[in-house]
C-alpha cells in the first residue's frame, strides 16, 4: 500500500496565524490594562476636568514653570521611594497656576502600580462630619482609616475652609495618621507658609513641613489665556 500523505499546513500561514493570535492577545491585555486604569481613576475621584492631564501636556513656558514641573514629575517617577519614606509635596500658588494639573498627573502616572485619592479639604471635613449622623452607613473610624491608609492622598483647596478649631482637629487627625504611618500626601494651597499654618494649624503644618517639599507656583493664572484661546 502507498504512503498516506498528511497535510500539515503552509509554514507561512502558521506563522501568520501565530502572529495574529499574539496581536489579539496583546490587544486584549492592553484593553484590560486601560479598563483597570480607568476604574482606578474613577475610584481615585480625579476631577473630570483633570482626567488625562499629564506632564507632557502641561504648559511650562517659564523657568519657574519648568522647575515646578520637573520637581513634581521627578516625585512621580520615584513614587515607590517616596512611599517608603513617607514624603510628600506642598504645591503653593495663586488659583489657575497649574497645581491641580500636576497633582492629577502624579496620581494618574503612578497607576496601575499604586492607587490614590484626589479630594478637597472641605470634602474631607464633610466626610468625617457626615459619619456623625445617625443614618450614616460609615463610622468616623472607617473614614479616617480610609483617608489614612490610601497610598497617595491629594488634598486640594487648602485654605478655602474657615480654619476653625473643629476643622483643624479633623485635618490634624488625617495628616497625623499619614505622618505616623509614613503615607505620602500632596497638599495644594493658595496660601503662603504662614497662611497655610493658620488654616491647618501649627501641629499639622509642622508634620507636613518636616516630610514635604514646598513648590512655589509664583506666576499669573493660566485661565485668562485659556479663555482667550477658547473665544
Amino acid at each position: 500500500m502507498g504512503k498516506r500523505e498528511v497535510w500539515t499546513g503552509c509554514p507561512d500561514c502558521k506563522e501568520a496565524q501565530a502572529a495574529a493570535e499574539l496581536h489579539a492577545e496583546a490587544q486584549q491585555k492592553a484593553q484590560a490594562a486601560r479598563q483597570r486604569i480607568e476604574a482606578m481613576v474613577e475610584d481615585a475621584a480625579v476631577p473630570a476636568r483633570f482626567i488625562g492631564r499629564t506632564f507632557e501636556n502641561y504648559k511650562a513656558a517659564t523657568q519657574g514653570q519648568q522647575a515646578a514641573k520637573q520637581i513634581v514629575q521627578s516625585y512621580a517617577e520615584d513614587f515607590a521611594g517616596h512611599l517608603k519614606r513617607g514624603t510628600g509635596l506642598i504645591l503653593s500658588g495663586l488659583p489657575g497656576t497649574g497645581k491641580s494639573h500636576l497633582a492629577a498627573a502624579v496620581l494618574q502616572s503612578i497607576m496601575p502600580m499604586h492607587c490614590g485619592l484626589y479630594t478637597t479639604c472641605m470634602n474631607v471635613i464633610r466626610m468625617v462630619r457626615g459619619t456623625w449622623r445617625k443614618d450614616s452607613d460609615k463610622s468616623e473610624a472607617q473614614v479616617l482609616h480610609m483617608l489614612g491608609t490610601v497610598p497617595l492622598l491629594v488634598l486640594d483647596e487648602i485654605g478655602v475652609q474657615y480654619g476653625t478649631d473643629g476643622e483643624q482637629t479633623i485635618l490634624f487627625d488625617v495628616l497625623d495618621r499619614r505622618y505616623r504611618d509614613m503615607m505620602p500626601t500632596i497638599l495644594l494651597t493658595n496660601q503662603a507658609k504662614q497662611g497655610l499654618k493658620d488654616f491647618i494649624g501649627e501641629r499639622s503644618f509642622d508634620r507636613m513641613a518636616e516630610t514635604s517639599r514646598w513648590v512655589s507656583f509664583d506666576w499669573e493664572s493660566y485661565r485668562p489665556t485659556a479663555r482667550k484661546e477658547a473665544a
